[in-house]
């Protein structure tokens, strides 16, 4: 039995311009606005809707419409419309890698890749979960490393997509808030595309191979890396 259920393909979204600070700030919108809405992280939400106001419209409309929703939404049922939309459906995973190797050996390799590109640039994942959880995919490229961050999610842009298609097929609100991260995701540059490459082609050392290499998840917090975050 196939691991993936085919969904339909949308037309891809035509990037907004916007400055990096602006990715910044969609990113970590987004990356709160993805992740389980517990109570202290429904304060986040709401902390969101102020954060947003200088985003480019068709960004913003998309990130606030998805706000309003939350907020209105009772807690314990918007709680389960998240677990039965990305913990039971397959075709809305937020493991990025999942789209690629699916249930097989090489999900340890490309889940090390992951963390390897995070040290690339001085920084840990800090939370009991695998570091290709799109909300700390999208977390990273707001507080660690725009350009790497844009680079791993550009490489996983297929998978984004289904995401996206399979969420506007549900009926979904939170597709507006990946079609607000699509709007921001313009085509990597070569020479970061370049690093990344160098990243994911080197490979991991062979002891590193698998889901035990992956290590302590400690806190994002620099590790020699650049000194910058954004908050919402």
């Amino acid at each position: 039995m196939s691991s993936f259920v085919r969904v339909p393909s949308l037309t891809p979204l035509a990037p907004v311009a916007v400055t990096e600070r602006q990715r910044a700030v969609t990113c970590m919108a987004a990356s709160v606005l993805l992740d389980y809405p517990t109570a202290e992280q429904l304060e986040r939400v709401r902390a969101v809707g102020g954060a947003v106001a200088n985003l480019p419209g068709p960004v913003r409309e998309r990130l606030e419409g998805f706000v309003a929703h939350a907020l209105a939404e009772d807690p314990q049922a918007l709680a389960r419309h998240y677990v039965d939309t990305f913990d039971l459906r397959r075709k809305c995973t937020m493991y990025l890698s999942y789209f690629l190797t699916g249930d097989t050996r090489r999900r340890g390799t490309a889940l090390v890749r992951f963390v390897e590109a995070y040290r690339a640039a001085g920084w840990e994942v800090g939370r009991q979960e695998l570091p290709d959880f799109l909300p700390i995919v999208l977390e990273f490229t707001a507080v660690a490393d725009t350009e790497l961050g844009t680079a791993l999610l550009a490489a996983h842009r297929e998978g984004v997509e289904v995401l996206r298609s399979a969420l506007t097929s549900s009926g979904s609100p939170y597709a507006a808030v990946v079609e607000a991260v699509c709007l921001v995701l313009p085509r990597a540059s070569a020479d970061v595309e370049d690093r990344l490459l160098q990243l994911i082609t080197a490979g991991p050392p062979t002891e590193m191979v698998g889901l035990s290499a992956l290590g302590p998840l400690e806190p994002f917090a620099p590790g020699g890396g650049a000194d910058k975050e954004v908050r919402v």
